[in-house]
């Protein structure tokens, strides 16, 4: 499987899994969602985001795909820098922030290395 039909599918699954159960979506993120109920809102946000680009990219081929893959990897440095500022704001603890940064970096190494293949995304 190519990284980018990888990441498309585990787009889908994570945000299929913020939507059904965003309490254990964010405790598995190493959040709190006890101490700001608010963020169920935010988790199931995300899921939506999440299910939404990684379908479109999944079904997607050619330039559009490429774009689609260049978007992800977009909205993945945004999650990268928002563990980073949520850390250095004292706002995220520290293992929250390393899992949330961490995924992110992931997801961005992913789309590159499926741009840099050319397969599929092309």
């Amino acid at each position: 499987m190519d990284p980018v039909t990888g990441l498309s599918i585990g787009r889908i699954v994570i945000g299929a899994a913020a939507l059904i159960s965003p309490q254990r979506a964010a405790k598995a993120s190493g959040l709190s969602p006890d101490d700001n109920p608010q963020m169920d809102y935010f988790t199931r946000m995300f899921g939506a985001r999440e299910i939404a680009l990684g379908a479109v990219t999944l079904v997607s081929s050619g330039p559009l795909r490429r774009n689609l893959t260049l978007v992800g990897i977009a909205v993945d440095g945004a999650d990268a820098v928002s563990g980073v500022l949520g850390l250095t704001g004292g706002r995220v603890p520290k293992p929250a922030s390393g899992i949330l940064v961490g995924a992110a970096l992931g997801a961005i190494g992913s789309g590159v290395v499926g741009l840099g293949r050319g397969r599929r995304t092309d």
